[in-house]
């Protein structure tokens, strides 16, 4: 069992919908978690709304922050966007992907970021598998 961690900025938008898409697609085959090197109060209303399109409830989520206790718990660290403030552990692999933030971006741009994360955890499921 491979554990996971999305790492984005505010935790609200991104890595958000990465945990909760990698959590249904790994069916409890593998953990996920999520965080940001700058928490939001909580997750982005737009991001709620298209995850909620494909019956996947994030509304209850609270974004958190990124600790390196919880780097260290992943095998694999996913980051989207937050650069240099994200720790780097000898050991881990790293995984970059450029996603455009959805905070406030209309649905339509908010729902093709939700498919390209989709299209990206399908391929990182089958890959630790």
């Amino acid at each position: 069992m491979a554990r996971v961690l999305f790492v984005c900025l505010h935790n609200a938008g991104r890595s958000q919908m990465s945990q909760a898409l990698f959590e249904r697609a790994a069916d409890g085959g593998h953990e996920a978690r999520s965080a940001g090197t700058h928490p939001a109060d909580r997750v982005h209303p737009e991001v709620v709304e298209v995850m909620r399109e494909l019956d996947i409830d994030v509304s209850g989520r609270r974004p958190r922050l990124l600790t390196r206790e919880l780097a260290e718990w992943a095998d694999v660290v996913v980051t989207m966007g937050c650069g240099d403030e994200c720790p780097f552990i000898p050991g881990k692999r790293y995984i970059d992907w450029e996603l455009p933030d959805p905070s406030g971006q209309p649905l339509e741009t908010v729902r093709r970021t939700r498919d390209d994360i989709a299209d990206r955890v399908a391929a990182l499921v089958d890959e630790l598998h």
